[in-house]
């Protein structure tokens, strides 16, 4: 969902591409299904394999564990990580209005800030007028608040809130699901000084009606949030926003689930408080 690129809009918008090779049986023959047979696995080698899932499976539980510690500053050890990696940061504990709060005054920190303001600012809760006001307090800069909440009473407008299917007064029309989710992608600092920070955050996000019958099907967009932050009161706030469409990929072959399905993934699946 996007109101207007490069302004304080908000929205529910690359990696690189693997390659799979199959190989075929040998001989000519081109029958895929035919050929020699592969020669059966002795069991010293079944033993190899399966002491090594055991192993794997034990470093992924030693990696995740818990302490019951406070979040981690970040450390050098991170620094070399490829841009896509989990750093081992462990997620905020504190919520303010239900979005995570108390963050590291560090990039990192910073960057998970943005993700998890980027997934409320995206949310369906800001077709509300009451629980808007409650996230713009929650994560809005103090200075900022005035001019976020003039720009987006004016944005959830009641022509808005009919070309995305919803009643004049922004409530779902009876036997109809909304739905306005936004998931991070990934996320990257562009500028940091001890209380500043600019971070990019590159998203995917749904947002319709899902229903029999409905006009305004839930569909997909890709953007990317950009967003300055401060550093007030122990924690990183908001203080400009802006959105741009893509990077998008091309989109697969997968068949477009029914209104049902959508509507049940959405209620059934629930967020994530999203960590760098």
């Amino acid at each position: 969902m996007s109101y207007d690129d490069e302004t304080d809009g908000f929205g529910s918008g690359a990696g690189g591409a693997g390659q799979t090779r199959t190989r075929l049986p040998e001989g000519g023959t081109g029958d895929v299904y035919g050929g020699a047979r592969r020669p059966t696995r002795n069991s010293r080698s079944l033993v190899t394999v399966v002491g090594v899932v055991v192993l794997l499976i034990a470093a992924i539980a030693f990696a995740n564990r818990g302490d019951g510690t406070d979040s981690p500053r970040t450390t050098d050890t991170a620094k070399g990580t490829a841009p896509t990696a989990a750093t081992g940061i462990r997620p905020v504990a504190g919520k303010h209005a239900g979005i995570p709060s108390g963050y590291a005054r560090d990039e990192q920190g910073a960057q998970s800030a943005a993700a998890n303001y980027a997934v409320a600012l995206g949310s369906a809760e800001m077709f509300d007028k009451s629980k808007r006001d409650q996230v713009l307090e929650s994560i809005i800069a103090p200075t900022s608040v005035g001019r976020f909440r003039r720009t987006l009473d004016q944005a959830y407008s009641p022509d808005f809130f009919k070309n995305v299917g919803l009643n004049q007064d922004g409530s779902t029309p009876e036997g109809f699901t909304f739905i306005s989710r936004t998931s991070p992608i990934g996320t990257k600092v562009t500028r940091f000084a001890d209380d500043k920070a600019s971070v990019a955050v590159w998203c995917t996000g749904l947002i319709g009606l899902a229903g029999e019958g409905s006009r305004n099907p839930v569909t997909d967009s890709w953007f990317t949030i950009s967003m300055e932050l401060a550093w007030i009161d122990n924690d990183w706030k908001v203080v400009t926003h802006t959105q741009k469409d893509g990077p998008a990929p091309i989109g697969g072959d997968t068949r477009a689930s029914s209104a049902d399905e959508i509507a049940d993934a959405v209620n059934g699946y629930g967020g994530f408080t999203y960590a760098r």
